[in-house]
């Protein structure tokens, strides 16, 4: 198994907490928007929704699609953050917001990424898409294409700037996907990025949009989206005391609604849910029984720390059962999941999480196989 696919499964695994328990939850605030959403980062699950699967015009919440795919280019150094790009005349006439590049003119790399992030820059979003993709329409398959690795089930892009198109649209579920995915995958550009407060390109100084880089010190991103269509749309995050929850709230009427209605998501989410820790990375959870293989046990756990949200009162109703996939057989590869570890609230189901193998087991001998064919037959 990919460790792409051991952080996806560990990720989504709970991103909704089983509606049996919905009566044993804290009672959500309702928020004047068309959609929205707010995860727990840490532990994967949502903790409140409404209509999530919704498909919205994202608008320029867009460009964390853009900038996923450009700090993956950093990554993979197709990319240099002292690279200078080409201003196309396509990028030049970009409408909507701008970083005010200048056409024929070459942009370092890092500029471009602030002025997506900070300025929401629909210029700088297409000279990244022509720099990465060499076209933007080539830029937006590869947007659709990393939408799909990670899950985004209702999402279809189109361009790089979230400009208007009757086919390009999203979910706050989806949403929240791609801004946990940022956040996890490319931690340090986050730190580095996404808290800018204002930049100046070209002798013109921008404040970042999102309010509450200025109201609340725990928040510390990310984006901001406006359309017509769309309305006013707000993607946060905030951090206190090692919790990291992400709101997303969709289709307000106001930039300052979409700002109050955040603030109140997130401080609904912090004081209503505690995180309990169960497992931490690699930690052995359980030796599980293996049959036919070159050794009788094998070792189970996590790819990743195992927490959990629960109401705040309610933590020491939290039970956690490993169940081993059954039988068990050899050969085992590292990173297969092996059993699910199935959470229950108050006697109530309350999610699970892909339980994996820590180490290969190799297949037994032929005598071995044969013998435990036979316990197996009398089991």
């Amino acid at each position: 198994m990919s460790l792409f696919r051991q952080a996806f499964l560990v990720l989504t695994a709970l991103l909704c907490a089983s509606q049996t328990v919905a009566q044993t939850l804290p009672a959500a605030p309702t928020l004047a928007a068309k959609s929205w959403l707010l995860l727990e980062i840490g532990s994967g699950q949502t903790l409140a929704a409404e209509k999530a699967d919704e498909r919205l015009d994202p608008a320029s919440l867009t460009k964390l699609m853009t900038a996923y795919l450009t700090f993956a280019a950093l990554r993979q150094k197709t990319l240099g953050l002292d690279q200078t790009l080409p201003v196309s005349e396509k990028a030049w006439r970009t409408g909507g917001s701008k970083m005010f590049v200048r056409v024929n003119h070459q942009v370092p790399v890092d500029d471009l990424i602030k002025g997506v992030v900070v300025q929401s820059g629909n210029d700088a979003c297409v000279v990244l898409a022509e720099g990465i993709g060499g076209s933007e329409e080539n830029f937006a398959h590869m947007m659709n294409r990393a939408a799909e690795r990670l899950g985004m089930k209702n999402s279809n892009f189109r361009n790089a700037t979230g400009l208007p198109d009757p086919q390009h649209y999203s979910t706050a579920r989806d949403l929240s996907i791609l801004a946990a995915a940022l956040i996890r995958d490319f931690p340090e550009e986050y730190r580095r990025y996404y808290s800018i407060k204002e930049f100046s390109y070209n002798n013109i100084k921008q404040p970042n949009r999102n309010r509450l880089l200025w109201l609340d010190p725990s928040v510390d991103g990310m984006k901001t989206g406006y359309t017509k269509a769309a309305g006013y749309c707000l993607i946060s995050s905030a951090q206190r005391d090692q919790r990291r929850l992400l709101s997303v709230v969709l289709g307000t009427d106001a930039d300052a609604t979409r700002t109050r209605e955040s603030k109140k998501l997130l401080d609904w989410g912090f004081a209503a849910f505690a995180v309990v820790p169960l497992y931490t990375k690699e930690q052995t959870a359980s030796a599980l029984r293996v049959w036919k293989g070159a050794q009788n046990e094998v070792k189970a756990g996590f790819a990743h720390d195992i927490a959990v949200s629960v109401p705040r009162d309610m933590a020491d109703k939290l039970k956690a059962e490993i169940v081993p996939h059954q039988p068990l057989l050899a050969p085992i590869a590292a990173g297969q999941q092996i059993a699910t570890l199935k959470l229950s609230l108050d006697g109530k189901a309350y999610g699970e999480q892909p339980v994996l193998a820590l180490e290969a087991v190799p297949p037994a001998g032929i005598f071995g196989r044969a013998l435990d064919s036979v316990r197996l037959w009398f089991n």
